[in-house]
């Protein structure tokens, strides 16, 4: 389905119900909207894993604007801020009053902003392998160069200038940087999910070439009030796990996680015990 919001055109996805029978009356779930990677990603990369949740929330799926499925539009406007404002247009849009919200990498950036700038309007938050701050691209580059391939190294350079050229390069980096970001990395899934996601490379350029270089939610982190689950991984190289520590450590509501098995592909390296922890925080945290 597509939201025309804000001069541009979202695509958005809902999966499972938000009324359902329980005993001799109706109980509403929670609407729980996903926020995908990047920028540039969509989310189909992660929807086969983490669609499980439908039992226990009404899922907005999102595709942020002129990411996926959702429409082209203005370039400029391919920002954290835009996305940021994004969400709660699509809110509107579907005449929702409040929302909890899961962010995933990039996502979870997007969903610090949110819970920021519309506290009103969140009831819960989710935060998976993700940053409060320009400053985790220093380290992951530290990471990579200690512990990279001279592949992995050349190919993350294009990352950190955002300098990608076609789709094909795109592809590259995203292949030989797997193993980095899941320890489950399989080649032939790799094939198969990437087949059936739409990336933006130009988004990614923007990202990391451009706003990713300057944005900083630390010292605004203490004004979100909402329950929140910031879910880290022990071997994730881009958001290291000490970037979930600091935002956990800031909202004075939060509580961390830590996946001792993962790489940043929480939801695919430790599949079953994301869900687990995901389902006990939105079934038991207030609304």
């Amino acid at each position: 389905m597509l939201a025309k919001i804000r001069g541009a055109e979202l695509y958005f996805d809902i999966d499972g119900m938000g009324l359902v029978p329980e005993m001799d009356q109706m109980v509403e779930r929670p609407v729980l909207f996903l926020l995908h990677g990047g920028p540039g990603g969509d989310h189909v990369s992660f929807k086969h894993r983490v669609a499980k949740l439908r039992d226990v929330a009404q899922l907005v799926f999102v595709d942020h604007r002129g990411s996926g499925r959702s429409k082209p539009c203005d370039p400029e406007t391919y920002t954290l801020d835009d996305n940021i404002r994004d969400v709660d247009a699509l809110r509107d849009h579907l005449g929702l009053e409040r929302i909890a919200v899961m962010g995933s990498s990039y996502g979870g950036m997007v969903a610090q902003g949110y819970a920021i700038d519309y506290p009103e309007r969140i009831s819960n938050l989710v935060l998976s392998a993700t940053a409060p701050s320009f400053r985790f691209i220093d380290e992951a580059k530290k990471i990579v160069e200690e512990k990279g391939t001279d592949e992995q190294r050349r190919v993350c350079q294009r990352l950190w200038d955002g300098r990608f050229e076609s789709e094909e390069q795109l592809y590259e980096y995203y292949k030989i940087t797997g193993p980095l970001y899941s320890v489950t990395w399989d080649e032939k899934a790799f094939d198969t999910s990437y087949k059936q996601s739409i990336r933006n490379f130009e988004q990614l350029n923007r990202g990391f070439g451009g706003f990713l270089r300057t944005f900083d939610f630390i010292e605004k982190l203490p004004e979100i009030r909402c329950p929140t689950l910031v879910m880290a991984a022990a071997h994730d190289w881009i958001c290291p796990v000490n970037q979930s520590e600091l935002i956990a450590d800031k909202i004075p509501k939060a509580h961390l996680k830590v996946f001792r098995n993962s790489s940043h592909a929480i939801a695919s390296d430790e599949n079953e015990a994301f869900l687990t922890a995901v389902r006990g925080f939105l079934t038991y945290a207030p609304q």
